[in-house]
């Protein structure tokens, strides 16, 4: 057996200001830590024991993994504007060993560069974003794309932030060889067993060793009644011949497996302990190609984690971190919750998500009472403190969060709020309800600029949305993924309303992802005198792309029906709206999709509008829009 590294994964730069700076990583050990930052034009700041100390919160998660989170808050100030490097020592707790990024990481740092660090811009210039990342997908890694671009760029031009704005993992749509590797991981971090209710396996340590089930985990998923198709929905991943098929025949069960994957999609370091073995009586012809796509995956991930060490990451969860469809509508949410396997399936996904993703978005969100709730669960998983921790994370209030730059960042929760159809449970319901949708509004007042993430695209593909309401129409929402702002009447109009307020900030960039395809577009208020400027930028995926010919046909349909001089538009929830799709460079005539794994890089004017836009391919070329209003005519 090979010894375990003691950092399992990270660190990732997480909510990084003038004022706080925290970091996120996995140990196999317990640690505590010690911390130096270095400003260039300014003395070294060793941040004392004891503020380290009380910063330091460690979750032990299995016998040989501890969940680091380091939040110092600084009396004096970080500089704007200058390089800060940082050396954070890892002392490990029961033999004192003192440890640095050269003994676990000697990859972390950039060319020229001692230390690793970051920047901390006095207005935000640059915004890299994306979302939707697939190990098995064929496409290239667009966040070793990123990584590339940051190692090619004076630190000074570096965005101020990294945004994924949704699908960082997913739990629904796992390769066998995936699975086989989570598995191998859990017996190598020795995870306590899980007991489980009203399922065909006992105990999760059933599912990870002795019927694993591979690539048929719908024969163990929930068998439900008739009324409650929904949830086999869920499950069994249903098909959407319209646009995609989504498998859930590996889907993660165990919150064990959802935190391996956390690891194993992040750090390079746990894949040196696995083998990836064909499972017994596996078809080898189907293991080997998504092997492959994996071993390639794989090889990118000391870019990653470098990148993620150098940039402020925010995140929020859309559903497949979680499960497809999650929360889609009433009926889906009845169904899905009222069985004991389904609920714990979804909560634990959502634990996993809150440890590695949303408790450092803002770690002033999460009091010391969930801290040790969580705690508990992670040391006996499957007892009654498991259920109710799931059910304070489901109506936990506050996923949604704010970085105060210059402009604002607000990141949207759009999947815990949902405002639901009080007529018929089987409609979508809103992606945010009235009462969030109100609190969004009074965050933006008296704001000049903000950056609004909302993980669906506000205003998209306006003939995919028809597609979806005509399915919704039938009753079958699941089929087509229903979910966009304007498929539900009252978010819809209370959003517009919004965006024609003469108190909507002047500059106004909504970033998003979701989609597997990326645009910008611009949108007018018709008839309205206020004049603000509203841009719709969407990058995705990271690891994922839409079917190239259905695009392409959709693309050029979207075109003809609905341009903005479209009397088509008229019928739409967002007629009071002109919404003008941006070209890509280069493009063939009125193509306005692009569908290409990337990132996207959003740049900014010191007054927070818009400057320009570029999407980095993941196989290393760059495509532009046209940001100016002329050269946005419509073929």
């Amino acid at each position: 057996m090979s010894q375990l590294p003691l950092v399992l994964s990270g660190p990732i730069l997480r909510k990084t200001t003038p004022n706080q700076v925290t970091f996120w990583l996995a140990s196999s050990k317990s640690i505590s830590a010690e911390l130096s930052l270095y400003p260039e034009s300014e003395s070294a700041i060793t941040i004392p024991n004891e503020q380290m100390i009380k910063g330091h919160q460690s979750l032990q998660s299995a016998d040989s993994l501890f969940i680091n989170l380091i939040t110092i808050e600084l009396s004096e100030p970080l500089p704007c504007n200058q390089w800060i490097g940082y050396d954070l020592v890892l002392v490990t707790n029961d033999s004192g060993d003192k440890l640095t990024w050269k003994d676990w990481a000697p990859e972390l740092v950039y060319e020229g560069r001692k230390l690793p660090g970051f920047l901390l811009p006095s207005n935000v210039k640059r915004i890299m974003h994306g979302s939707c990342r697939k190990p098995h997908h064929p496409s290239e890694d667009g966040l070793v794309r990123a990584d590339q671009w940051l190692s090619e760029n004076d630190p000074n031009g570096w965005p101020s932030a990294l945004i994924m704005s949704g699908d960082q993992i997913y739990t629904d749509d796992v390769s066998t060889p995936m699975l086989v590797a989570i598995h191998e991981l859990i017996e190598k971090l020795d995870f306590p067993s899980e007991s489980f209710m009203s399922a065909k396996v006992f105990d999760s340590s059933e599912l990870h060793k002795f019927s694993p089930h591979y690539n048929q985990r719908e024969t163990v998923l929930p068998v439900l009644n008739d009324d409650e198709r929904a949830v086999k929905a869920i499950f069994k991943g249903a098909r959407k011949p319209v646009f995609t098929s989504i498998s859930a025949q590996n889907h993660l069960v165990s919150l064990a497996e959802v935190l391996a994957m956390y690891l194993l999609v992040w750090s390079p370091s746990c894949w040196e302990l696995l083998d990836i073995n064909l499972p017994q009586n596996y078809d080898e012809t189907a293991f080997n190609p998504e092997k492959e796509r994996l071993i390639a995956f794989r090889a990118g991930l000391k870019r990653v984690r470098r990148l993620m060490a150098h940039l402020p990451c925010a995140m929020i969860f859309d559903d497949h971190e979680i499960t497809d469809d999650w929360n889609l509508n009433a009926a889906w949410e009845r169904a899905a919750y009222n069985h004991p396997f389904s609920k714990r399936i979804i909560g634990n996904a959502l634990i996993g998500y809150f440890l590695c993703q949303g408790w450092a978005n803002a770690p002033e969100n999460f009091d010391k009472k969930l801290i040790e709730e969580v705690q508990q669960v992670l040391k006996s998983p499957g007892d009654t403190p498991h259920e109710a921790l799931i059910d304070d994370l489901l109506k936990f209030p506050n996923w949604h969060y704010q970085w105060n730059t210059s402009p604002l960042i607000l990141v949207l929760d759009t999947r815990t709020h949902r405002w639901r159809s009080e007529r018929n449970f089987n409609k979508p319901s809103g992606l945010m309800d009235w009462e969030m949708l109100s609190e969004l509004q009074q965050k933006l007042l008296h704001k000049e600029a903000v950056i609004l993430v909302s993980p669906a695209p506000i205003f998209g593909v306006k003939l995919i949305e028809v597609i979806q309401g005509i399915f919704t129409w039938f009753g079958k929402p699941l089929v087509v993924d229903s979910e966009n702002w304007m498929a539900h009447p009252g978010t819809a109009n209370t959003l517009i309303n919004m965006f024609r307020s003469s108190k909507t900030p002047k500059n106004f960039v909504i970033l998003s992802g979701d989609v597997h395809y990326s645009f910008v577009y611009h949108i007018e208020c018709r008839g309205s005198k206020q004049s603000s400027n509203i841009w719709q930028i969407t990058s995705s995926g990271i690891k994922n792309e839409f079917p190239k010919k259905l695009l392409d046909i959709l693309d050029r349909l979207n075109r003809w029906l609905f341009s903005p001089k479209s009397p088509l538009n008229w019928f739409t929830k967002r007629r009071s709206l002109r919404v003008i799709p941006h070209k890509p460079i280069p493009s063939s005539r009125g193509e306005r999709l692009v569908n290409a794994s990337g990132m996207g890089l959003v740049e900014f004017n010191p007054d927070g509008s818009l400057l320009k836009v570029t999407h980095l391919n993941s196989d290393g070329k760059n495509i532009g829009f046209e940001i100016d209003e002329a050269s946005a005519r419509w073929e």
